[in-house]
């Protein structure tokens, strides 16, 4: 904890135009357990994370990127493409830590269109 009392993000909130559409797409493609769903919410644990899914007409479409740690960037790309996953951004270096540990990341849309990305630290 921070001395502010602060300490890991307990959950995530993102609007989605069809809720049962994407309680689909995020369980099925992307893998993520479900927890529960309540009407228009539905709920994934992301490793300890709970990531909110809420229907809504308006979507907010400056929502921020979420960003999904792997372990194997180029082995998740993969499995996801074979799911019908469009990457917008291939796998790609985007950075390299002075010990050679490399940062990796790849984009792709959510059935809403907007951004999601996975990342990796590879080491050298």
């Amino acid at each position: 904890m921070t001395p502010s009392g602060m300490g890991r993000i307990g959950q995530i909130a993102r609007t989605v135009s069809n809720i049962e559409a994407s309680k689909n797409w995020y369980e099925v493609v992307l893998e993520l357990p479900h927890l529960y769903t309540y009407g228009t919410l539905s709920f994934f644990d992301c490793n300890g994370t709970r990531l909110m899914l809420s229907q809504n007409e308006d979507l907010h479409a400056s929502e921020s990127i979420l960003y999904f740690k792997v372990d194997d960037i180029l082995g998740t790309c993969e499995r996801l493409q074979q799911k019908g996953v469009a990457f917008t951004h291939a796998p790609h270096r985007i950075h390299i830590h002075a010990d050679g540990t490399e940062e990796w990341m790849a984009f792709f849309n959510d059935p809403d269109g907007r951004p999601l990305g996975v990342m990796a630290q590879v080491k050298a």
